[in-house]
């Protein structure tokens, strides 16, 4: 028993120690989806666009509700000294009490329109709220996506580095070698050896790079500043072609489509909607009124009263009423309120004009990028591909001793940098088909449900 206490308490100090631990429970690898779905769940415009929208919520129903009659109640007590208007409606000399009780109610028959043009309104606001919640939305995980192929860049590029620097190390040790036997004399192997530094302050700075990068995916998705964030290994399986589709073609979907058009709509149209409100002030107001009141009443000094429950009975009152509020005069606040916004909707109207306009140009940019990477694409595979097998014709050649160290260090450089170049494109291309594939209706996160 001794011994099976003992060991068990062990495997539980194991458990419990980080190596086993981290056996255990692997750091996580987000994807590119995981990463901007968490960046929208909690950017803070994301968030601050979301609150917006639920003021303009709160708007609309309170819109709705001055439609509806209004309702008050009032109870009010008086101690009086002195002179006072008794129960009989005489003044008298004697401290007296008297509570009141009222209920009223009023309903606005015709006001102009302007609390239906003020509902509609308040209407398109929350419409247009959320638009620009789902256009911050689309502009968070496109600047998230773009981030994550940065950092996914830098990844590869320190994977090169890594080889680079490998194959110059190896190259150093040959060259040494040959040095000792006769084969090759010392210039070459001080160029190795420099060839060896450069790569390693090479492959030092792609590293840097890629922690840079990796901090402002981290900035970008509003990740806590001291977790860890690893992105998973992508697949480039994507074949890199042009686009059939023009910008002319793509815009004219988009404009019925987009959040960004959508809400610039929506906001000329409010504006409209509140020009009608404004003008409606010039029209007289049309009420309808009713109450209830009652009280009690009694004098300080001795005298008999009725009890509570009888004056409360006794006192009622009711009262109906109809009341016309016409403007006439008020120091030019309506005609300066519909002046302002008449420029309003101007200025709504140019907005409008200018975000579709804006709009066009960047899926005329879009596309024009899309087919220019895959261009560069094509190019720099071919470049890859007969950069590799010169290096390799140089690498044999310098076994033989048929070039230079500097001329196969510059092969080298030569094939790093056509791999770097079809990485690059690759990746841009990528990015910019997401961008066009979102304009033609294809959401940037694929089945994602708002929280908010």
């Amino acid at each position: 028993m001794r011994h099976l206490i003992t060991l068990t308490l062990a495997l539980t100090a194991f458990a419990a120690t980080p190596a086993a631990q981290a056996q255990t429970v692997p750091t996580q690898q987000w994807t590119l989806e995981e990463c901007m779905i968490y960046a929208v769940e909690h950017s803070p415009e994301t968030n601050l666009q979301a609150a917006q929208v639920e003021i303009a919520r709160q708007n609309y129903r309170e819109a709705i509700g001055r439609l509806l009659p209004s309702l008050n109640a009032s109870v009010g007590a008086d101690f009086n000294f002195g002179r006072s208007l008794g129960d009989d409606n005489v003044y008298v000399e004697a401290n007296s009490f008297s509570n009141s009780y009222r209920a009223q109610t009023q309903l606005t028959i015709f006001d102009g329109a302007r609390s239906i043009h003020n509902i509609r309104m308040q209407k398109v606001n929350r419409l247009t709220g959320a638009l620009r919640l789902d256009q911050r939305r689309d502009e968070v995980a496109y600047a998230t996506m773009e981030a994550f192929f940065n950092v996914l860049y830098y990844k590869e590029m320190v994977v090169l580095a890594e080889a680079q620097l490998e194959e110059s190390r190896l190259n150093l040790h040959q060259t040494e070698r040959m040095e000792e036997l006769g084969i090759k004399g010392f210039p070459d192997v001080a160029e190795m050896r420099a060839q060896e530094a450069s790569n390693s302050y090479n492959l030092t700075l792609r590293q840097n790079q890629l922690t840079i990068g990796i901090i402002l995916l981290k900035e970008q998705m509003n990740f806590p500043i001291d977790g860890e964030l690893d992105i998973a290994p992508w697949e480039f399986d994507d074949e890199v072609v042009k686009t059939p589709l023009t910008a002319a073609a793509i815009y004219e979907g988009a404009i019925d489509r987009l959040p960004a058009a959508r809400a610039a709509e929506s906001s000329a149209r409010a504006a409209e909607l509140s020009l009608m409100v404004a003008r409606g002030s010039r029209w007289p107001t049309v009420s309808l009124g009713a109450g209830w009141s009652t009280g009690f009443f009694r004098n300080m000094n001795g005298d008999a009263y009725d009890v509570f429950a009888s004056q409360f009975k006794n006192k009622r009152g009711y009262y109906v009423g109809a009341s016309l509020n016409i403007p006439i005069f008020n120091g030019f606040s309506t005609s300066a309120n519909i002046s302002r916004s008449r420029h309003s909707l101007t200025m709504a109207r140019i907005e409008r004009d200018a975000a579709l306009r804006a709009l066009y140009t960047e899926i005329e940019q879009a596309v024009a990028d899309m087919n220019g990477t895959a261009d560069q694409h094509a190019q720099a595979l071919r470049q890859r591909e007969f950069t590799s097998v010169a290096h390799n014709v140089n690498q044999r050649k310098y076994d033989e001793g048929l070039v230079s160290a500097l001329e196969l260090h510059t092969s080298s450089n030569r094939l790093v940098q056509a791999r770097a170049d079809e990485l690059y494109s690759r990746l841009t291309w990528m990015l910019k088909k997401r961008m066009v594939d979102y304009f033609t209706g294809v959401p940037f996160i694929q089945n994602y449900q708002p929280q908010n």
